[in-house]
């Protein structure tokens, strides 16, 4: 895959760009990247807070050739992209499911894939967002995020960041849509992320709330939680949230 980096200075959103680029008929590897977002969104549309060079807002556009139903692994994929690309610049990360990136509990980059139909067949765009300052945090989020210049006590050149994603980004791509891809990226995930086995944690569904013990994932990528009564829910979509034992 060839990386093409369309550069903005301000965009409503990153994925919102890259998926009229793919409409378009862009070709896969198209990378694009904003100083700031005016309209930066995560999961469930929450807002994700984009200031200018605040951090790193980039969309990739990829047409994997692989099952539907691997096509959430894309999101674990980018997630083992993320972890190796800040563990290679001095940072201990971890991965919480579905698609966050934390730092000792605090969220440093949040991961939004979604699809569009084109000419070329399906398209899956990447939205990565890993937050380089914290200056710009704003009052209520200011406790559970973290960022890479508070981590690490210095700043870190953007562009550095952003040449080690997509290197990280081309390595996991190749082997997800390579031979038994879906269940290698399985395997990666789950040497990085605290949340795979053993992980207390709380469910939060549109209809109901799920206290539990994380058991390992499905093909799909879907998480395993086991409840006491030994009854396994398999969370396809929901927010999970870390129990830390009562003191």
């Amino acid at each position: 895959m060839n990386f093409t980096i369309l550069r903005f200075d301000t965009l409503e959103s990153t994925n919102t760009e890259a998926l009229n680029q793919a409409k378009k008929g862009a070709a896969e590897g198209l990378c694009v990247v904003a100083d700031r977002q005016t309209s930066g969104r995560g999961r469930h549309g929450r807002v994700w807070v984009s200031e200018k060079n605040a951090g790193l807002y980039f969309s990739l556009i990829l047409q994997p050739q692989t099952e539907m139903r691997f096509l959430p692994l894309i999101t674990l994929m980018s997630a083992v992209a993320v972890f190796e690309t800040l563990k290679n610049i001095g940072l201990n990360p971890d991965i919480k499911w579905v698609n966050d990136i934390h730092i000792s509990g605090r969220k440093i980059c949040g991961i939004l894939a979604e699809t569009t139909e084109t000419a070329k067949g399906l398209a899956v765009v990447v939205g990565i967002g890993i937050n380089l300052k914290s200056s710009n945090f704003p009052p209520e989020i200011s406790e559970i995020a973290t960022s890479v210049e508070a981590e690490l006590g210095k700043i870190c050149d953007r562009e550095i960041v952003l040449e080690k994603l997509t290197h990280f980004l081309q390595i996991y791509y190749e082997i997800l849509t390579g031979e038994n891809g879906a269940e290698k990226i399985r395997s990666e995930w789950i040497a990085r992320s605290s949340y795979a086995f053993g992980k207390s944690v709380k469910v939060s569904l549109e209809n109901e709330t799920i206290f539990g013990t994380t058991c390992g994932i499905e093909e799909n990528g879907a998480l395993r939680v086991e409840t006491e009564t030994g009854e396994i829910h398999v969370i396809n979509a929901g927010d999970v949230e870390n129990l830390r034992p009562q003191i």
